[in-house]
């Protein structure tokens, strides 16, 4: 065999290359085979051989598996271009959240936001070596390995950020050796292309931490409801803790084992170096208080939230729940959480003045060991707290003293004025499925001066609606008493019947007919013959049964006298009316066109309410409300924006501007010295005006009224109507709900009053001050003075009015 030579130089960059050519020689090979070995080396090799020829083999395998794999790994354009899944939020018109929706919750953090001690905790119970590993960790591995044997089983992971972040994106959790190879390569694959903080980026938004949580942003939100950037050192352990296992360590469900896993974390940060002794002792000592109502959000809108989520959706039906769409509302924090609070306590007044119904449900208490049993724990979180209303267990009860457990932990003792509501219930002659026993569930409530005290929910319901008269912005909506309790928007769906509150709007029809404020009209009793109804005959009566003989139309309206209300419908025609109602928004065919129209016998909805009061605060143009002020996308780009038209636009004008100015004058009556007088006398203004409502039996009672700058309303009823209770009239249950909102709403604005517009001719002066239609003034010419003289007709007969239907 002949061999020949070449040796190459280089210098490292390959500046230069000498060759020197080495004359061939024959060349003899001598082989040393393993059979020519003494035996004692055969026995020590042999093994060895097998062995390395093995690892040889195995080296092999996977650089085969190596090469076919890595091409086919999936592309990282989903890490290099994420864009994860961001859920529809609804934020009000200054920029507060009041819901979002989505299968994820989600907030995407950069990772110069992260704050330190939350970058630290994640290091410490996930991947204490993240910055220093290529994606596996070997002496992690090791280290676990290690544990593992000693402790005789499988214990510790060693799985890496990367490998999660690649398990998360590309991977199902199958726990196989193919899945776990493919991992590894990926993890490689991830560490080549993105650098560590993109990494941990993508950890930090993406990780699954419960409660539907996705991100340790949206889930500082949700488990402690405050922004990442404000978290303790206690809560970012408590919030590190929760990858390992969702689930186990949720501080909501499981807040024992959630506590373990804490003080592990700080643990770990302390051994790191993350934080001293002293941050170690004050985080261990640390109280957290979880957030364990997931509703809850900056304002409580949840119903105006709900239609929200509706336009969007029908707008955006693609992706509208995933692409981060933002939707800036009408409504004002400020505003909407006065509506809130002033629907609940008008609510809770009510409920109050019919006594205690007793206790919710009761719990089996044979395997209760104690007072801190978890069973209470897990019974309690199964009943939803309504707001400021918190269930509790009553672990002993006696006449004059309750001791319950209320969730969240705390033993409370009431006694006095905190339990006078339920004395009933406490006597050992309350029915036995009612009376407060150890067991039986109950609501605790807050009173004015913080102090516990016992409390039930609801039955009756309610809504409130306000709006800008002016172009037809809500500004506040409350659609129910409890959102999660009851999802049904009362504002927009309930339709009831609007007793007294729908009078003006016959009056108003009234003035075009000729009647006028000073109008003389006879409160009598009224008999409707069976040949007139085609029924039976009909006596209508005034509410407090009194009837006052010939009065003015405009002290009729703030009495609220139904006989002078029906003798009016009678002089215009039923038919005028009906059509005429539908200038405001009213559908004609929910108010047949009979004299019991007169009473508010028809139906409507809040929002149509609303809406027709409006026309008369705006002077006589019909807003169309709306609650979505626009539409953004992820990048805040308008996608959507309402097209209102304000009030002022002939187009939307549907009465006239005089008709608007009278119905004015004449509800301002009712809350000055009418039905409603305690709204002027409780807000202390002259500019308010609107009309109670009291349907017959006391069934729904409203009020709705308005300032020039908002207009609202307010009901109270039964979701299946039945009797509010003697005396429950609109005055008494929905007013009150009003004037908390107004309250608030006209905190910062000026008295003021609509100007007289042209063609209006006013006679006398204050309480006694009317207007007419300068076209229907009678003008008496003066004999003394030779000039004429105006003057108001003193008396409109009803009979005389030409029939109109």
């Amino acid at each position: 065999m002949l061999a020949t030579t070449t040796r190459h130089v280089k210098r490292f960059h390959g500046a230069f290359t000498h060759k020197r050519i080495i004359r061939a020689t024959p060349i003899r090979p001598h082989f040393t085979t393993l059979s020519s070995l003494p035996l004692a080396a055969r026995i020590v090799l042999s093994p060895l051989v097998v062995l390395l020829g093995l690892v040889a083999i195995g080296i092999a395998l996977a650089m085969i598996v190596l090469a076919l794999a890595y091409p086919n790994l999936p592309s990282l354009e989903v890490l290099t271009d994420y864009r994860p899944k961001i859920p529809l939020r609804v934020y009000t018109s200054d920029g507060f959240l009041i819901g979002e929706f989505g299968e994820e919750r989600r907030a995407v953090v950069s990772i110069q936001d992260v704050p330190p001690v939350m970058k630290h905790a994640i290091l410490a119970a996930e991947d204490d070596r993240f910055y220093q590993h290529g994606g596996i960790d070997y002496m992690g591995i090791m280290r676990a390995a290690g544990a593992n044997l000693i402790g005789g089983g499988k214990r510790q992971g060693a799985s890496t950020i990367t490998q999660q972040v690649a398990r998360n994106f590309f991977l199902s959790s199958e726990k196989t050796y193919t899945r776990k190879l493919y991992e590894a390569l990926l993890s490689f694959k991830i560490e080549s292309n993105l650098s560590k903080d993109q990494i941990l980026e993508l950890y930090i938004n993406q990780i699954f931490l419960g409660q539907r949580a996705y991100g340790f942003a949206a889930a500082a939100q949700i488990y402690f409801g405050k922004p990442l950037q404000d978290i303790t050192v206690a809560e970012a352990a408590m919030l590190a803790g929760l990858p390992k296992a969702p689930s186990a360590y949720n501080p909501i469900a499981n807040p024992k084992r959630a506590r373990i896993r804490q003080q592990y974390v700080l643990r770990r940060m302390h051994d790191l170096g993350y934080i001293t002794d002293v941050q170690y002792e004050s985080a261990l000592k640390e109280p957290l208080v979880i957030k364990r109502e997931l509703a809850e959000y900056a304002v409580h809108a949840e119903h105006a939230a709900e239609m929200a989520r509706q336009i969007a959706a029908e707008r955006f039906p693609e992706d509208v729940y995933s692409r981060g769409f933002k939707v800036y509302t009408t409504l004002v924090k400020a505003e909407q959480e006065a509506a809130y609070h002033s629907l609940r306590r008008g609510v809770m007044d009510y409920d109050r003045r019919h006594g205690y119904r007793g206790a919710e449900s009761y719990l089996d208490m044979k395997d209760i060991s104690s007072d801190q049993d978890e069973a209470i724990d897990e019974a309690l979180q199964d009943i939803a707290d309504t707001g400021d209303l918190i269930p509790a267990l009553v672990l002993a009860a006696e006449p004059k003293q309750i001791r319950a457990y209320r969730k969240g932990g705390e033993i409370v003792t009431l006694s006095g004025d905190a339990i006078k509501f339920a004395t009933k219930m406490l006597d050992g002659n309350a029915p036995p499925n009612k009376r407060i026993k150890r067991g039986a569930i109950i609501r605790l409530q807050k009173d004015d001066k913080g102090n516990w005290q016992i409390s039930q929910l609801p039955d009756v319901e309610s809504a409130f609606v306000a709006v800008d008269p002016r172009d037809g912005a809500i500004r506040a909506l409350v659609g129910g008493f409890d959102f999660n309790r009851n999802k049904f928007n009362h504002v927009t769906q309930a339709w009831r019947q609007p007793g007294s509150s729908f009078k003006p709007f016959i009056y108003s029809a009234a003035l075009e007919k000729g009647f006028h404020p000073g109008s003389i009209i006879n409160d009598e009793p009224i008999v409707i013959s069976a040949s007139q109804t085609g029924s039976q005959a009909w006596e209508p009566h005034n509410y407090d049964g009194k009837y006052e003989g010939p009065m003015k139309m405009r002290t009729a309206l703030a009495k609220s006298k139904n006989m002078v209300s029906i003798r009016i419908l009678q002089a215009i025609g039923t038919h005028y009316a009906q059509d005429y109602a539908g200038r405001f928004g009213f559908d004609p065919e929910k108010h047949p066109p009979y004299l019991t129209m007169a009473l508010g016998a028809g139906s409507v909805t809040p929002w149509q309410m609303v809406t027709a009061y409006s026309v008369f605060a705006n002077g006589g143009y019909r807003i169309r409300p709306f609650v979505v002020r626009e539409i953004r996308d992820e990048n805040s780009n308008v996608l959507a924006r309402s097209a209102e038209v304000p009030a002022g636009e002939e187009s939307i004008r549907v009465i006239d501007p005089r008709n608007a100015f009278m119905m004015d004058s004449m509800l301002r009556d009712v809350t000055i010295y009418g039905t409603a007088a305690k709204a002027s006398v409780a807000l202390k203004r002259q500019d308010l005006a609107g009309k109670t409502g009291t349907t017959n039996e006391y069934v729904d009672a409203w009020f709705c009224g308005y300032q020039m700058t908002i207009s609202a309303c307010a009901w109270v009823g039964f979701d299946q109507p039945r009797k509010l209770g003697d005396k429950e009239t609109g005055g008494a249950a929905a007013l009150p709900i009003w004037i908390g909102y107004m309250g608030r709403a006209l905190k910062d604005v000026a008295m003021q009053t609509p100007a007289m517009p042209d063609g209006i001719t006013a006679f006398g002066s204050g309480r006694e001050r009317t207007y007419m239609y300068n076209e229907n003034v009678v003008r008496d010419a003066s004999p003394d003075e030779g000039q004429e003289e105006t003057t108001p007709s003193s008396v409109v007969d009803p009979s005389h009015l030409p029939p109109s239907d």
